[in-house]
């Protein structure tokens, strides 16, 4: 079903590309079957095992749609997998990968025009390269924005380096898919007690999503970039949870800038981002709903993952979400309209 029509759409939903095997050099990536018959993933020095790569819905697309079907899911939105956004890894194959990636992604979302979108992977180590690639993935692939880790080696997400990407984002009328990935897979290792039970997917996960939120309100990107639209997966982390001691840290630290003093100012910058609805709690999503309102909410299931919800979605979901996933995406009616117009909305 074309994503003008659908009723569900999922926007939170990865991708392995097998033509990106050895696209970042040393660093992979690649798969096999060890002696045992378990298959496995690697990426530089991170090894995963256990899950299956080949013949899985991450890389069959016929998969993919047949458990959509089976989900409910009518449109979904791709992106790479975190355990390949190759953040922290040298540039020229940060770009290598970037590039075989997102031609690759181009060739199988265009296979599926009515079931799947796709958003480009960027080597954001680079910000000028990544808003090269930017411009190439959208102009010449038709790709329908990015999407990228949280933390990057060189730069922050609020640095003034990547103001010229975001006036691309901005430029290109594109958004912005904010995602975390497990430390220590081509960069810094991370805090040693997420090591323990798989925390640092679980609650590393949570936190990188809140440290993005508050860094990106903190670090005045939404201020320098008011039309720059940006949307974080797992609701945001912890963001509503802690969003009233955040929003007394902008009043009260000596560091908060004055904007960031007026009553509201926070809350108010808040609610001008976008978050997936992929919480895994009801009472969650309703907290989320009421810090940030409803018409900031999209679709999300992290699709074929571990936490993915058994059914594919936790129960009915309104149809206001795929009418919101059609605003951040530009593939609303008015929309297209003014795009052919040569405007912007």
């Amino acid at each position: 079903m074309p994503i003008e029509t659908a009723t569900l759409i999922d926007v939170h939903a990865h991708v392995r590309l097998e033509a990106t095997n050895g696209a970042a050099g040393v660093h992979g990536p690649e798969h096999g079957v060890d002696e045992n018959g378990l298959p496995w993933y690697r990426v530089g020095n991170y090894r995963l095992s256990g899950v299956r790569h080949a013949n899985s819905p991450f890389t069959d697309p016929e998969l993919r749609l047949r458990r959509m079907e089976t989900a409910g899911i009518d449109f979904q939105v791709l992106s790479a997998s975190p355990l390949n956004y190759f953040h922290h890894i040298d540039v020229p194959s940060a770009v290598s990968f970037c590039r075989r990636h997102n031609d690759a992604l181009a060739e199988l979302v265009n296979r599926y025009p009515d079931r799947l979108g796709g958003l480009a992977a960027l080597p954001m180590q680079e910000p000028l390269a990544a808003k090269e690639e930017l411009e190439r993935s959208v102009t010449e692939l038709g790709l329908w924005g990015a999407a990228t880790g949280t933390e990057f080696a060189g730069e922050p997400l609020h640095s003034p380096a990547f103001d010229p990407l975001y006036e691309a984002f901005v430029k290109l009328d594109v958004p912005l898919f904010l995602h975390p990935a497990p430390a220590g897979i081509d960069g810094p290792p991370g805090d040693p007690a997420l090591k323990r039970f798989d925390l640092d997917v679980i609650i590393g996960f949570a936190a990188q999503e809140t440290i993005a939120v508050a860094t990106l309100i903190f670090g005045g990107v939404l201020e320098r970039h008011p039309r720059l639209d940006v949307w974080i997966s797992h609701g945001g982390g912890a963001a509503a949870f802690v969003a009233g001691r955040l929003a007394q840290a902008g009043i009260k630290r000596p560091w908060a800038s004055q904007s960031m003093k007026k009553d509201g100012a926070f809350e108010e910058m808040l609610s001008r981002l976008w978050f997936d609805t992929h919480l895994n709690d009801d009472r969650s999503l309703a907290l989320l709903t009421q810090v940030v309102g409803p018409e900031r909410l999209v679709f999300g299931t992290n699709f074929a993952g571990w936490d993915q919800p058994e059914n594919g979605h936790h129960g009915a979901v309104s149809p206001a979400l795929a009418d919101n996933a059609r605003r951040l995406l530009r593939k609303t009616g008015t929309h297209q309209a003014r795009t052919h117009q040569g405007g912007t909305p």
